[in-house]
């Protein structure tokens, strides 16, 4: 009896051009989003050239260091790192719930970490730090999410029934939020709108380094399990099917997200839809597996951020418009076309 014939496996050039396509739009995106930042900071009130940027980035000084070291690079950094990290939630959320319109928005987190923070601001009333602002914020969020997810449990907790009752719980963290403005002195309730609208003017280098290590650990805790989302997207039988300790892992999973969404909320104010479009735009250039997704999404979301915050301080000088605004002009359009996107799929209501 002789030996069977290897037959060639005609599926790995395809795989391997994937691979290379996806590797080459990461690399592409990473190159987009070093030139928008060098880019960015050149611009402001004072054009500075890119010379003098990478000159300062290197720390070769230069007669325009302290403006572009200490007042651009900051904030451009730090809309980096928020926008990467409300991306990546939104991913992980996504992928997690098996929903395209799923993003901390959506699930209560960035209004629990709203209505901490302003009613921090209205009670404190000047006698607890404002440093102490993210530390309010950041458990605001974790509150919600704890209780979006209890309210969630029945012998188990179903996808749909977390979204339906994060919403739920989202709008009633805006009612209070609302409800504490309307109670708030003037100049307590003009720095919540600000918080509110989310903006990273003012950024420190203090604020970067404060952000920087959630974003990167619990980022890579979020790509090292790239392969338990794409699981996870099989759905509930076939996750269990598999072996996978599916209610174990969706409630570490919720936890990453809260911590990546949460601490950039805490950081630069309720900035929305950065956590819902990200996805969506990496999802088209990278396709749906997580192994790529996960980086994609981080390097969109920290240039849509990169780029409103850049428009809002360069379009209207003098004024310094919050990006918060212009990321909502962008998000609300981008949201009502995926509701009607799933209305006219099949089941759709």
């Amino acid at each position: 009896m002789t030996n069977p014939v290897p037959m060639p496996n005609r599926k790995l050039p395809a795989s391997a051009a994937a691979r290379k396509r996806k590797t080459l739009t990461l690399l592409l995106l990473l190159a987009l989003l070093l030139i928008i930042f060098v880019l960015s900071a050149c611009l402001g009130s004072k054009w500075e050239s890119p010379l003098a940027v990478l000159q300062t980035i290197f720390f070769r000084g230069g007669d325009s260091a302290f403006v572009i070291g200490m007042l651009r690079l900051p904030r451009l950094t730090l809309a980096l790192l928020a926008g990467a990290g409300l991306s990546l939630a939104g991913t992980v959320l996504q992928g997690l719930i098996r929903n395209p319109l799923a993003s901390p928005d959506v699930l209560g987190m960035t209004g629990g970490a709203s209505a901490a923070a302003v009613a921090f601001i209205t009670f404190s009333g000047g006698a607890i730090s404002i440093r102490w602002l993210p530390v309010a914020a950041m458990a605001g969020a974790l509150l919600v999410s704890g209780l979006v997810y209890a309210l969630s449990w029945k012998n188990g907790v179903a996808p749909a029934r977390l979204v339906l009752i994060g919403v739920g719980v989202s709008a009633g963290m805006g009612s209070v939020t609302m409800l504490l403005l309307a109670f708030s002195p003037v100049t307590s309730a003009s720095k919540a709108y600000i918080w509110l609208i989310g903006s990273v003017y003012g950024a420190s280098w203090q604020q970067v380094l404060t952000l920087l290590p959630w974003t990167l650990i619990f980022g890579a805790i979020a790509w090292a399990n790239a392969r338990n989302l794409n699981v996870h997207q099989l759905g509930e039988q076939a996750a269990t099917g598999v072996g996978v300790a599916l209610q174990r892992q969706r409630l570490g999973l919720m936890l990453v997200t809260v911590a990546l969404a949460g601490s950039a909320v805490a950081v630069v104010g309720a900035i929305g839809f950065i956590g819902l479009i990200g996805p969506h735009i990496a999802r088209r250039l990278v396709g749906a597996s997580h192994g790529a997704l996960l980086p994609a999404s981080a390097l969109i979301g920290a240039l849509l951020l990169l780029l409103a915050d850049t428009a809002g301080r360069t379009l209207f000088q003098p004024l310094d418009i919050p990006a918060g605004v212009f990321t909502a002009a962008i998000g609300a359009p981008f949201f009502i076309m995926l509701l009607l996107r799933q209305r006219r799929q099949p089941g759709g209501s």
